[in-house]
């Protein structure tokens, strides 16, 4: 479905010496340097799969999006999707995607949302019959009916996020690209959101290509992730993949009634940790102990522990995405 290889993109970037006589020479004999956003970027995503696409600020994932989209074009690489170049045939290769952007929106601001998508409607040249028909379905997987003839401008974030969804969905894309969908949204639609998404994927075998900092879109929606950081493939596999190679941090949480835990305790003094691999953290008489477990086993964390202080309750938890990815990022994997 979507193929993508050794994708790169290089940007050019005048250089302005300081002062007015620097900006006469910029004005006249310019100078610049190459900016290199993506980096020989490859993957493979079939149909129907939903990929997690993530990285840190500036890491060029806005970048590839454009370039899946057809908005930029690579300078050199090549990407294409259900065997169309994205920046070639552009009226056939739109209709075959929808793309949300979780903080822009594609509806007409004034317009109630029902005319917008009677707009899109035409734009798109959805015959009548599957306007109807996909009409019906949006309204009972998105729940539109409460607010469709409602100005744009009145509806809310949560409102405005379904009825972008459904905006992109209108005429029954291959292909969906989703940025920052349920950023700036709170539990109960976050998860509105995250449902609607998986049915659609579900019942229609949509490709879905999810970027996103809450990783909880991630770990609900997505099987797979290709992550990259500075322009450059960092990770591509799945979930549990991620957790086995990656995943040897352990949370230790229990209850105790003693006083200066931490003192007690003394975790990197006694195993000689790393400041990044053991942190302690404290709430009244909870104490979390997030920690290495290839430098330390979690048995010998368990003993120790039971012998330094008094324990109410204890528990062991895995090591959770966001961690992992976390640091990944920092040690530059």
């Amino acid at each position: 479905m979507i193929k993508v290889e050794n994708l790169r993109k290089e940007f050019k970037k005048t250089i302005k010496e300081p002062g007015v006589l620097g900006s006469f020479k910029s004005l006249f004999h310019p100078k610049s340097e190459k900016i290199v956003a993506v980096n020989d970027i490859s993957f493979h995503v079939p149909e129907g799969e939903v990929l997690g696409f993530i990285g840190p600020n500036g890491a060029g994932k806005s970048t590839v999006i454009k370039m899946l989209t057809g908005i930029l074009t690579p300078s050199s690489g090549s990407c294409t999707i259900n065997g169309k170049n994205p920046t070639e045939s552009r009226k056939s290769y739109v209709k075959e995607i929808g793309v949300v952007f979780g903080q822009r929106t594609q509806l007409w601001w004034d317009l109630p949302l029902r005319e917008t998508y009677a707009v899109l409607k035409e734009m798109y040249e959805v015959p009548d019959d599957s306007y109807r028909k996909r009409m019906a379905f949006l309204n009972e997987v998105l729940d539109l009916d409460a607010f469709i003839t409602s100005p744009v401008r009145t509806l809310s974030l949560g409102q405005r996020m379904r009825a972008d969804i459904a905006a992109s969905l209108l005429h029954s894309p291959k292909v969906l690209f989703l940025d920052e969908p349920t950023i700036g949204l709170d539990v109960v639609v976050k998860d509105n959101i995250r449902n609607a998404i998986d049915y659609i994927n579900q019942q229609e075998k949509t490709t879905v290509i999810l970027t996103t900092h809450d990783l909880a879109d991630i770990e609900l929606l997505a099987k797979r992730i290709v992550m990259i950081d500075k322009g450059s493939n960092v990770f591509d596999g799945t979930i549990p993949e991620l957790k086995s190679k990656y995943g040897q941090i352990r949370e230790l949480h229990f209850d105790t009634d003693t006083k200066d835990v931490c003192n007690v305790l003394a975790y990197r003094e006694h195993f000689g940790f790393s400041d990044e691999d053991v942190k302690v953290e404290t709430e009244g008489s909870m104490v979390k102990v997030r920690f290495n477990s290839s430098v330390v086993p979690v048995s010998d964390m368990l003993s120790y522990t039971l012998a330094k202080v008094n324990i109410n309750d204890i528990s062991v938890k895995d090591a959770d995405i966001e961690e992992i990815i976390r640091r990944l990022y920092m040690q530059g994997v």
